[in-house]
């Protein structure tokens, strides 16, 4: 189970890091490197995923209940969200239909438990 939730965490990384890099590409006119801002969420989302207690539960932050995100880097976050969500089809499409895929599994999951 432990090999399971790691993977879940380096997935999370994957698609929020994608998500960064498509974000500050577009916003911040950055080619391959991250501007210092884009760099310090993604760092940060990767520590707050490292230390999730709730990875074997969920399956992504933006499907979390808890939001253990300072305030300031939930804003951020969101931001990237709501920009990147929909452009990801396009940039990464196997990773924007995976993330499609398994967030519907775990909601038919916990509809199921309720």
């Amino acid at each position: 189970m432990a090999k399971n939730i790691q993977a879940k965490r380096e997935r999370e990384k994957e698609l929020v890091s994608q998500m960064i890099a498509l974000y500050c590409r577009k916003k911040h006119h950055t080619k391959k490197e991250l501007c210092p801002e884009c760099m310090e969420l993604k760092n940060y989302a990767s520590q707050r995923s490292e230390k999730c207690p709730f990875m074997e539960t969920k399956t992504f932050c933006s499907n979390c209940k808890v939001h253990c995100y300072k305030p300031e880097m939930r804003e951020k976050i969101r931001e990237v969200m709501r920009f990147s969500g929909p452009r990801m089809i396009f940039h990464h499409p196997v990773t924007a239909v995976r993330h499609l895929i398994e967030t519907k599994a775990e909601k038919r999951r916990q509809e199921k438990a309720s």
